[in-house]
């Protein structure tokens, strides 16, 4: 049964509502908001609203935030969402957090509630943090870069059931009676309960005075090492541990995934994130918390007795890779330079006249309007069709759809789409492909066609970085009507 919206009452969407905060959240806000949870597929329960969105189609954001009041982003991409994917972990949040942050600016959604994590000092630049921690930073900025106001609430480990962190912690524990501890597990730390989590994010939800950034903690401020030592008491379980001067957070990641049994794939981030002290920054929301704050054991005793709950990320892990199988879609991103004054249009009509100037021989280029066709020498059939959506090719994006050609399929339930946008920040540019099916048999496709793709990408960053950038005689391309609804 679907939820019924009450009249007068502010309408919440939620993007990762059937994660492990967003299960605890929905509970909570349900008694006085209507809740739309964002969700791959549709679904129908009793409370919420559900609606079908893919987080990298733009129009599917937007439509999935229309009529709502308040948006809160519990997002991270480190789960697989396409049989192949060609990018980092940090440009696959880019171009979510940008969909999001352009679909609530254009329904005047009011705030954006945003879970991150906690920076060192709270002060670190950019490069001196970890990869995973500079990308939700640059979530962050990408959330503000619209106008929308933003609410960033920072945590280190948030212990609950059905958390992946505290799933890795407490197998550890469990499964090495002797434990080799390296030198990131001195780091200091601060968990923070699910449940203060929780009561932060009701605390901010609709309050103006509760925009910006704010550390949240619990009020035990321990060692990576120490939080090890008080779950091994909590568990009943004696555990010995030695101080090792030589794994380096890579061989870590691979020695944390082989004994919990979790993928390279989310630990890594994790543990490259350790080297840094993380503790809470002094702010009114965290004094507010922790006049009610559960300490680290009485939180991890909740989360215990709850450990039948499934925990999301690592459950839907086989499943998600079982449907990008099937779906055998490839999707691609690559982060490329701006040359000075380029727009997301003008780089997309530089990138149809560079191409025909690889060094393949007979590869030209044929437009009409907004349609342009690649041929290989005299065939008249063309490798791939592009088509301009000029409709949704707003200021800072230019939209491709793959509409066919020898190497591109075009039965899927979605449209290829190739794009270029410009970053928030304004110094790079984001190449993306999205839902693209390619003709050739697969194990062929990942061989030539595949490989192919990143050698272009890389030629073409290499021309946008020595370019001089738009001149004044540059025109225009030819204005149309497009002839499909783009995504």
């Amino acid at each position: 049964m679907t939820a019924e919206l009450r009249e007068g009452r502010p309408k919440v969407a939620i993007a990762g509502a059937s994660g492990f905060v967003g299960t605890a959240l929905r509970k909570e806000l349900q008694r006085d908001f209507d809740l739309v949870g964002l969700s791959r597929r549709a679904r129908e329960e009793e409370g919420i609203e559900w609606r079908a969105c893919d987080l990298f189609s733009l129009l599917d954001v937007e439509q999935a935030l229309e009529g709502c009041d308040y948006a809160i982003y519990l997002v991270h991409s480190m789960l697989p969402s396409a049989r192949m994917t060609q990018a980092s972990f940090d440009d696959l949040d880019l171009v979510l957090a940008d969909n999001f942050a352009r679909a609530a600016a254009q329904h005047g959604v009011k705030q954006i509630l945003y879970l991150g994590g906690l920076f060192p000092d709270g002060h670190a630049t950019p490069g001196e943090l970890s990869p995973h921690l500079a990308s939700r930073r640059e979530v962050e900025e990408t959330l503000r870069a619209y106008g929308t106001p933003v609410t960033s609430l920072r945590a280190g480990l948030v212990v609950g059931a059905g958390g992946s962190s505290l799933h890795i912690l407490t197998k550890l524990v469990e499964r090495l009676p002797l434990m080799l501890t390296p030198k990131w597990t001195r780091s200091p730390t601060q968990p923070v309960a699910l449940r203060d989590v929780v009561r932060a994010f009701r605390r901010c939800l609709g309050d103006p005075a509760m925009v910006g950034d704010f550390d949240i903690g619990g009020p035990d401020v321990m060692s990576y090492r120490e939080m090890m030592q008080r779950t091994a008491q909590v568990l009943g379980v004696r555990r010995r541990m030695f101080n090792v001067p030589l794994f380096t957070p890579g061989l870590s990641s691979l020695w944390v995934s082989l004994i919990t049994r979790t993928p390279t794939a989310l630990v890594g981030p994790l543990v490259q994130s350790l080297k840094h002290e993380m503790t809470v920054d002094d702010n009114p929301l965290q004094r507010w918390l922790l006049k009610d704050a559960l300490g680290f054991e009485d939180a991890l005793r909740i989360a215990l007795a709850k450990e039948d709950v499934p925990r999301p990320m690592l459950a839907s892990l086989p499943s998600l890779r079982r449907k990008a199988r099937v779906a055998s879609t490839v999707r691609s991103v690559q982060r490329l330079p701006r040359p000075p004054g380029a727009s997301a249009r003008w780089i997309a009509e530089e990138y149809v006249r560079w191409l025909p100037t690889m060094p393949l021989p007979g590869l030209r280029c044929e437009r009409d309007g907004f349609r342009v066709d690649f041929h290989l020498g005299p065939a008249k059939r063309p490798l791939l069709v592009l088509h301009l959506s000029d409709e949704r090719s707003p200021l800072g994006r230019a939209l491709f759809y793959i509409e066919g050609g020898s190497l591109a399929r075009t039965d899927g339930p979605r449209p290829g789409r190739f794009e270029f946008r410009i970053t928030p920040d304004g110094h790079g540019v984001i190449a993306a492909i999205h839902d693209f099916r390619p003709a050739l048999p697969w194990y062929v496709y990942e061989n030539t066609q595949a490989i192919a793709h990143l050698a272009v990408m890389k030629l073409f960053g290499r021309h946008l970085r020595r370019h001089p950038g738009p001149r004044a005689s540059s025109v225009p391309p030819p204005r149309a009507e497009p002839t499909r609804p783009a995504r």
